[in-house]
């Protein structure tokens, strides 16, 4: 009786806030009218709203709980975001299961409370545990939601948003040894936010993208609805495979389609210095890579680092690479068409491709798939980067410009990933994504430091003053990005609400002409543009929108 009265009472305080609030202009904009302390108000309508028998105190971390900072730092990649001058949320919610997302959707909403999401925390800007468009705001962090459901008779899986990529390698491995999945390179991705963006990896050159690659999918849309493929219909599912995440609803797990992997493959790190012709040997690879075997990736990781006794600054690109079959056939390959690298047989490895996963991401060889489980980046620290597309072999001289750039920093890293192959036949439109023929790599440029904000600034400017050098030689009108690579010099949503003329210009950047059906997308699919961040796909104007049409 006792548990009757307060559900009634938590059902009469969310009518009332309801009434509150809809009397007010548009939802992005509207001020919270109850003096009750936001964590309490938004338990009492998660008690309301969600079908669970599952407490929600024990998924409540809020600045006073002793957890709240280790949950706010779990899985979040870029320190100069947890700095303690960045915005903190009120409290962060950890969702056990579905219908729990579906109460955080509809109380954020009724409440008027900003509702950030994330599954991995790997985004560059930070923009799934920070908001810097307004406060205050709250954190759904999905990393208790991770099911792996693999199913090799269907060539499929079903994954849940907070598992990591490396997890479902993991599952998809103890399942069969043929068997393999085309996405990320780094194994502490969620794979929420991971594919929204696309999701590339060692076999997009096979198999395109993770995005290319999902069958079907569960998102809790703007009403709080638990939506599939059949019921969000396709232009929603086109939208949220390559799209960008947090704009148009919050993944709860994809169906991914599994691809056929040979029992042995190869991976090789060659690392060639200036000293030994690195400069023609990257011009070469430039011209050969994208044009290789589709077996074969070959991306080049690019450092300024010592050589020598005297521990003179030099340039050192390494070649790292994996190969969908065993050594004979690889150095058949390089011979004929990349000479130059001359790879030898000594300079490569076969093993499975589970620990060729491991390889790729940095650990020994010898590391126990097991770690896969941990879910542990490897990476954390300050950083900024940036990202291009090169459609045209980058000359010598312009080579050499880059080296003396690189050579200026302390830190300095890109990764060189080639195209061609398999991405080459997707056709822009396919899903968001529309990076395909005409490129022949892109570019990640990165810059680390350590000692928190107090480096920043000079950092910070040498990486753009790089980005600015290497106008020239990369792609042009426009000037694309990767979205996964979230860059927010390209432009941020104003305060209050998206601006469509200021997101223009970062949209078609990350999504050439998709970006327009993106917009149209959003526009249908959730009009008040309740699902935002700095860079969220934003509706249409009002002005600028027709009655049953969308133009």
């Amino acid at each position: 009786m006792a548990r009757l009265s307060i559900s009634v009472l938590s059902l009469l305080l969310v009518l009332l806030l309801s009434v509150s609030l809809a009397s007010s202009t548009p939802r992005h904009k509207k001020k919270r009218l109850t003096s009750i302390p936001i964590p309490d108000s938004f338990m009492q309508c998660l008690d309301t709203n969600s079908e669970s028998s599952i407490p929600f105190a024990s998924s409540f971390f809020t600045p006073n709980n002793a957890s709240f900072t280790t949950i706010l730092q779990s899985t979040a990649q870029n320190l100069r975001y947890l700095v303690p001058e960045a915005p903190k949320p009120q409290f962060i919610f950890t969702p056990l299961n579905e219908t729990h997302v579906q109460a955080a959707v509809i109380c954020s909403k009724q409440l008027g409370i900003p509702l950030r999401v994330r599954s991995g925390g790997h985004d560059y800007e930070g923009m799934s545990y920070v908001a810097e468009i307004e406060s205050p705001f709250v954190i759904a962090d999905l990393s208790k939601l991770r099911s792996i459901n693999v199913d090799i008779n269907d060539n499929s899986a079903w994954v849940q948003a907070g598992a990591t990529i490396g997890e479902l390698y993991y599952r998809i491995s103890q399942k069969s040894k043929t068997h393999g999945f085309p996405a990320g390179l780094c194994t502490s991705l969620g794979v929420g936010g991971h594919i929204t963006g696309g999701a590339y990896g060692t076999m997009m050159r096979k198999y395109g993208l993770g995005a290319d690659n999902v069958i079907d999918a569960r998102i809790v849309d703007v009403h709080g609805r638990v939506l599939d493929r059949a019921t969000m219909g396709e232009d929603l599912f086109w939208a949220i495979r390559g799209g960008g995440g947090g704009s148009f609803g919050v993944i709860l797990a994809w169906k991914v389609k599994l691809v056929l992997v040979p029992e042995t493959v190869t991976v090789f790190t060659v690392p060639k210095t200036l000293e030994q012709g690195a400069t023609k040997i990257l011009y070469k690879w430039q011209q050969v890579a994208p044009q290789l075997d589709e077996d074969l990736f070959i991306r080049v990781v690019i450092r300024a680092g010592s050589a020598g006794q005297k521990a003179q600054r030099t340039i050192t690109t390494s070649y790292n690479a994996l190969f969908l079959g065993d050594s004979q056939r690889l150095l058949q390959v390089t011979q004929q068409s990349f000479p130059e690298l001359n790879l030898t047989k000594t300079d490569c490895t076969e093993t499975s491709w589970i620990k060729s996963v491991l390889y790729i991401a940095g650990y020994p060889l010898t590391t126990p798939p097991e770690v896969l489980l941990q879910g542990k980046s490897l990476f954390k620290n300050n950083f900024k980067a940036k990202s291009d597309f090169v459609k045209e072999p980058i000359p010598e001289t312009a080579l050499e410009g880059l080296w003396e750039r690189l050579l200026e920093e302390e830190s300095p890293l890109m990764i060189w990933n080639p195209y061609g192959g398999m991405m080459s036949k997707i056709r822009e439109s396919q899903i968001p994504f529309p990076h395909r023929k005409g490129n022949l790599f892109k570019i990640l440029y990165l810059t680390t430091w350590q000692g928190g904000g107090k480096n920043m600034t000079n950092h910070m400017d040498w990486i753009r003053n790089l980005y600015n050098y290497m106008a020239p030689y990369v792609s042009k009108f426009p000037r694309t990005a990767y979205v996964n690579y979230r860059d927010l010099d390209l432009g941020m949503n104003k305060k209050n609400g998206t601006s469509f003329i200021e997101a223009s210009s970062w949209g078609v950047k990350y999504f050439k002409d998709n970006f327009n059906r993106l917009v149209k997308i959003k526009t249908k699919v959730d009009p008040d543009n309740f699902f935002r961040h700095e860079q969220s796909i934003p509706p249409l104007p009002l002005n600028r929108r027709r009655e049953g049409q969308f133009v």
